[in-house]
């Protein structure tokens, strides 16, 4: 049996904007061939912990490991495969530039081209599209071609910022099997997501909650843990606590 290391390590993380505090007292730790949700409303920092898991920002206070590289380091982001929560496409390309410009920028060969462009349509259900001018795709599109991107350069370490959003359910289950098989061959998968489902698709999940990490494990410790049926439950268990936890302070 392959033996796992850790591919990313939060220590004792504190991050924000001036004097303002966006996260505090985050500590996670994401093994190779492991995926991890990251749960939580809009503006609990899940964005901002992503940014700093690669580089975007510098910690205020903590540490941050990627790939056994203390981060900032711009060399590593070669080895991230991101998808951003806003589309960062050429509209006056088709699907297939864009893969084809993205995957060069990564250091894509031609010939590794030829075989990953398909592969990677196909995930996302765009191989009849790709000659397709992005500015003509609709927005659901426009996130599934965001996750080709993605996944065309066959990097060590996926970090996907709400994968799922406009994707139609049965797509959504299609992905997901190749996310777990991208990630039984050992490659780490860190995403965000509000979408319920999707965390009980994950191997761990961490909660966040107005900057806090909340709640933490796999989907059947929580579960178990809170004594509920669903992770949601979870979530607002978690959160109900948190708030009782603040008022005693």
């Amino acid at each position: 049996m392959q033996q796992l290391t850790d591919t990313i390590q939060v220590h004792d993380l504190q991050q924000g904007y001036g004097k303002t505090i966006v996260l505090r007292d985050i500590n996670l730790t994401v093994a190779s061939g492991d995926i991890l949700a990251l749960i939580g409303p809009s503006g609990a920092g899940k964005t901002t912990l992503i940014s700093t898991i690669m580089g975007m920002l510098k910690p205020k206070a903590g540490s941050v490991t990627v790939l056994d590289t203390t981060m900032p380091n711009r060399q590593i982001l070669a080895k991230i495969g991101y998808m951003a929560q806003t589309d960062a496409l050429y509209d006056v390309l088709t699907g297939r530039e864009n893969l084809d410009f993205f995957g060069t920028m990564q250091g894509v060969t031609k010939a590794q081209m030829a075989e990953r462009i398909p592969h990677a349509a196909g995930v996302v259900n765009l191989d009849d599209d790709l000659n397709k001018y992005v500015k003509d795709f609709s927005g659901g599109m426009k996130r599934r071609l965001s996750l080709a991107i993605a996944l065309i350069s066959d990097p060590p370490l996926l970090i996907l910022d709400e994968p799922t959003v406009g994707i139609d359910p049965e797509l959504r289950q299609q992905i997901w099997q190749e996310l777990h098989k991208i990630a039984d061959e050992g490659k780490t998968i860190l995403l965000t997501t509000h979408v319920m489902e999707d965390a009980e698709e994950a191997d761990h999940v961490m909660m966040i909650r107005n900057g806090e990490a909340i709640a933490q494990g796999t989907p059947a410790e929580l579960t178990k843990q809170y004594q509920v049926a669903t992770i949601e439950e979870v979530f607002l268990q978690a959160g109900r606590d948190q708030d009782a936890h603040r008022r005693n302070d």
